[in-house]
C-alpha cells in the first residue's frame, strides 16, 4: 500500500488492543441479536470462501502491521444488502495515527453526474456494468500480509 512519502519515519503504532476491544463489542452486539449474528457469520463465511480474507494462524502483536477494526451495518429496509461490513481504517493506534492518516489518498473513481448524464444522451444505446465486490478483490502483496 502506498504510504505518504513525507511521513515514512512515523510509526503507525499498535492497533491490536483497539481492534480487539472493538471485536469484543461487536460480538456482544451480535449475541444480543441472533438474526444479525447469523447474517454477519454468513457474510464472513462468504469473505472466506471467496478468498477475500484469510485466518491468521500465527500472529505476533508487533507494530509492523495494522489490525483493521470492522463492524456490521444492518439496514433491514434495504432490498439487496441488509447487512454489510464496514471497515474503519480511521481508527487511531497507540501513536494517535490511523492507517488512513499515513496512506496516500486515491483519486476519484467516478465521473461527476453531469458528465455521466451528458454521455447517456450522445448515443442511441447505452451500456452499464457493475464489478461484483470490486473493492474486496484488491489484493495485497503476499510479503505484506500477516498470515
Amino acid at each position: 500500500m502506498p504510504f505518504k512519502p513525507e511521513i515514512e519515519k512515523i510509526s503507525l503504532g499498535d492497533s491490536y488492543q483497539m481492534a480487539s476491544k472493538r471485536l469484543d463489542n461487536l460480538w456482544k452486539r451480535l449475541n444480543r441479536d441472533p438474526t444479525m449474528k447469523f447474517l454477519y457469520s454468513e457474510l464472513l463465511r462468504e469473505y472466506k470462501n471467496l478468498n477475500h480474507m484469510v485466518e491468521i494462524t500465527n500472529c505476533n502483536h508487533s507494530n509492523d502491521g495494522y489490525f483493521l477494526p470492522h463492524q456490521g451495518v444492518f439496514r433491514p429496509s434495504s432490498i439487496t444488502t441488509k447487512l454489510r461490513v464496514a471497515f474503519d481504517a480511521s481508527a487511531k493506534t497507540t501513536t494517535g495515527y490511523s492507517l488512513n492518516d499515513l496512506l496516500c489518498a486515491g483519486g476519484v473513481l467516478q465521473d461527476d453526474l453531469f458528465s455521466i448524464l451528458t454521455r447517456f444522451r450522445k448515443h442511441q444505446y447505452e451500456f452499464t456494468a457493475d464489478i461484483s465486490k470490486m473493492f474486496r478483490q484488491i489484493s495485497k502483496n503476499i510479503m505484506e500480509r500477516k498470515t
